[in-house]
């Protein structure tokens, strides 16, 4: 039986009734009282929209982002569970990556925070643990609304700490915390997944409802280093697999990135589509397959890029 990984993102809330993500800018604007100073238009990026909401927001009413973060995170705390996320926690994953805030995955706010260190901004090591599952939040979470990564300037830092602690290694004090770099470590055979970071170069990883967006230039970089890695410099072994799970109805309009997914060593499933809660069944049942080793060779046929 194999310990699943899965890396989620948003569009499984898409699922549950409620309030849209237009709806949410809307009333982000209405928060700031800037709703007649930005135009809301699917041509900018959300990491600079958010830096033109927040800095027209200060420089006309003066509001603290701690307060506008506050304010996000309250209505995102508002998104209810769904089906889909019942039947995620019954597959028993290892580990749970999310760029969600919220915690519908675990199906309660948690108690404890297990990670190991307490991380007020960034999110390297951001972690509960709940029913033997870990839930690591790497875009931050609702109890901790300075954490939610939304604008240019966290994508930012986030990064930063990312090559750090993959490339360089780390400076923080606590001496939990490994000062040697993942690849360094990998090299030595030291990796005890401190981090999400970790799983990313260590275990099979199946990704869902993450349209992987290009403005998510954290977790790119980390697909393009880690095929680098693999494939140029070869300084360690990088034995596991990626898999991007697509509803097979937007393949073709996704092409230009399911290519660059494939050049970074991402295999692509596809799957049908058109019903959003039977295409999140559909993954569930081929993940419950592979957790108990008895995918069928005719599933195969569903990876597009391999």
């Amino acid at each position: 039986m194999k310990n699943l990984v899965l890396l989620i993102g948003n569009d499984i809330n898409n699922i549950s009734a409620g309030q849209s993500w237009k709806d949410l800018l809307q009333d982000i604007l209405t928060f700031c009282h800037i709703k007649d100073c930005v135009e809301i238009d699917d041509k900018k990026p959300f990491p600079l929209l958010y830096e033109e909401i927040f800095l027209t927001a200060i420089r006309k009413q003066k509001i603290r982002e701690k307060d506008l973060k506050a304010f996000i995170a309250s209505k995102t705390a508002e998104i209810r569970p769904n089906e889909i996320h019942h039947a995620i926690r019954a597959l028993q994953p290892h580990d749970v990556l999310t760029t969600n805030y919220e915690f519908t995955l675990e199906g309660s706010t948690p108690m404890d925070n297990t990670s190991l260190i307490r991380e007020k901004f960034y999110s390297i090591f951001r972690k509960y643990t709940m029913d033997n599952i870990n839930y690591w939040h790497i875009h931050g979470d609702c109890l901790n609304p300075m954490s939610i990564n939304l604008g240019f300037e966290h994508y930012g830092g986030q990064l930063q700490l990312m090559r750090n602690y993959v490339v360089t290694g780390t400076m923080y004090t606590n001496p939990e915390v490994p000062k040697l770099s993942l690849l360094r470590r990998m090299h030595n055979n030291q990796v005890f997944h401190h981090s999400w970071i970790d799983l990313f170069f260590t275990k099979d990883i199946h990704i869902f409802g993450l349209s992987l967006d290009f403005v998510e230039t954290d977790l790119w970089w980390l697909l393009t280093y880690r095929a680098r890695q693999k494939f140029h410099h070869k300084n360690i072994s990088v034995p596991n697999q990626l898999y991007y799970y697509i509803p097979e109805e937007y393949v073709l309009t996704s092409k230009f990135k399911l290519d660059l997914l494939k050049a970074n060593d991402v295999n692509v499933v596809s799957l049908p589509g058109k019903n959003k809660l039977a295409y999140y069944k559909g993954i569930i049942n081929r993940l419950s397959d592979i957790k108990h080793n008895t995918v069928a060779d005719s599933n195969k046929k569903t990876v597009l890029y391999t």
